[in-house]
């Protein structure tokens, strides 16, 4: 985490502070990017939906505001998440992801899941609380696993149908109940592609843009097996030499930082830093 950033637990009933702005159409930007007087945001009367402090940046405090819509305001626009991964600066992405995971959380838990009555925010603590019940609802990670796999000068990249055109990427999914993420990994692998790996290896993680998403890296060779791409999941797969590789995740993906690490240690070339 940045120096400069800090998450912690506000109260929203004091002014001031920075503002970061969501909708269901992504974080609100303008030319100065992402991050908002929170007093003037509140003088444009938005529809808000729910509003919670997250933390402080440079020693400012910032409070998350949701919206009920996708508000419009002279020279702003809206950006999804995975934009501000792939182009923005790591501290701002650090804060919005930190963000997206809170207003899931808040947007998921405003009524309880024992008996629907309403909850409410638990004063100093990050907790939903239902009062009839007593329950407490605390925001939740999945862990999902991506795995890079070699073969010597080969590694193991496939395509699934939802990517961009001509683009091959690592192996990944969700850990199941009851998994460990080395667990995860070996299923996940025999059921997208038949293989089977040995010699796993944790290499790094990852907070990734979908919903309570974290996602752990690791290395491993291949074992044995024929490829047998799992239908409506694999597009396709192949071996490439670590010199002819095809197009690439976004240099600031895990994904791409598993790749570039592999071939920069094979070849003998500085190894790359994981973008945090």
């Amino acid at each position: 985490m940045s120096a400069r950033w800090t998450t912690a637990v506000l109260d929203t009933n004091v002014g001031g502070g920075l503002a970061v702005v969501r909708s269901a159409e992504g974080f609100m930007v303008d030319a100065n990017g992402a991050l908002f007087p929170r007093d003037w945001f509140k003088r444009q009367e938005p529809d808000i939906r729910f509003e919670h402090g997250i933390g402080h940046y440079d020693g400012q405090p910032v409070y998350l505001i949701e919206l009920h819509g996708a508000q419009a305001l002279p020279g702003c626009s809206w950006r999804g998440l995975r934009q501000f991964m792939l182009e923005g600066d790591a501290d701002t992405y650090t804060i919005l992801g930190y963000a997206a995971q809170i207003a899931t959380w808040a947007r998921e838990h405003r009524f309880c899941g024992a008996c629907g009555q309403p909850m409410r925010q638990v004063p100093r603590e990050r907790a939903m609380h239902c009062e009839p019940c007593d329950l407490r609802s605390y925001p939740r990670i999945s862990p999902s696993m991506i795995v890079l796999i070699t073969r010597g000068d080969e590694i193991l990249l496939a395509r699934s149908p939802r990517f961009v055109t001509g683009v091959y990427s690592t192996l990944a999914g969700f850990a199941e109940p009851g998994e460990s993420a080395e667990d995860c990994l070996v299923r996940e692998v025999r059921e997208e592609v038949a293989l089977e790996v040995r010699n796993i290896q944790y290499v790094g993680s990852q907070c990734w843009p979908f919903p309570h998403s974290m996602m752990l890296g690791f290395h491993a060779e291949y074992a044995g097996g024929e490829i047998v791409m799992q239908p409506d999941e694999i597009e396709d797969a192949q071996w490439f030499r670590v010199d002819a590789l095809p197009p690439l995740p976004a240099g600031r993906s895990i994904a791409r930082y598993l790749i570039d690490l592999y071939v920069a240690r094979y070849s003998g070339l500085a190894e790359p830093v994981l973008p945090r």
